[in-house]
């Protein structure tokens, strides 16, 4: 008995339904996602893929993301590269920084949704 994992991730939007399509036309992810696209599809839930997930406070004063933002989204994903160039071909703005990636960490690019939100992008070591 115990926690398993994350159950949802709830937040504040000024256009929740505008604000729910970008995340699944942009990224794949909200109600009726499934991530390996094999199985069922459920209409309230995102079908996520076993792996790692860091549950990490920070500082206060970090710099990690910018300091009028109190949380962070950090996706794990795989072909980063192939997700970054289809976010760039939508208009999206995506930073990358080589000092970002490190074998041991894996590699990282950033974004922000509509409202303005950080989102990372993390691809795990292999």
């Amino acid at each position: 008995m115990g926690v398993e994992g994350i159950g949802g991730l709830f937040f504040r939007a000024r256009d929740p339904a505008a604000l729910a399509a970008w995340y699944r036309a942009q990224l794949n992810i909200g109600a009726g996602c499934n991530a390996d696209a094999t199985g069922p599809v459920d209409e309230w839930a995102w079908m996520t893929m076993g792996g790692p997930l860091v549950f990490a406070p920070f500082p206060a004063d970090s710099d990690y993301f910018a300091a009028d933002k109190g949380f962070m989204i950090n996706l794990r994903v795989s072909g980063i590269d192939a997700l970054i160039a289809a976010l760039r071909a939508a208009g999206i703005e995506v930073e990358t920084r080589v000092e970002w990636d490190a074998p041991e960490t894996g590699r990282f690019a950033r974004l922000h949704d509509p409202e303005g939100n950080p989102i990372e992008l993390w691809q795990p070591p292999a």
